[in-house]
């Protein structure tokens, strides 16, 4: 079940923080916007599951934690 809302949880995300606030002109755009929003959310966005770390600083952490 936690995937399913996970899932649900990026489609919510990607709705309000990225399709909802932009006037997209094409395909083209939309693409490389959204593309562009994954990548930060991916990387820089904290994430409450992660303690309000994006995900490149909780996989900097498990890395060092392990060498």
């Amino acid at each position: 079940m936690t995937g399913k809302l996970t899932i649900e949880r990026f489609f919510r995300s990607l709705k309000e923080e990225c399709v909802g606030q932009h006037h997209f002109e094409g395909f083209e755009d939309a693409r490389q916007m959204i593309t562009r929003w994954m990548r930060w959310y991916n990387e820089e966005r904290p994430h409450q599951a992660l303690r309000y770390r994006s995900a490149r600083q909780f996989r900097q952490e498990q890395h060092s934690q392990v060498a």
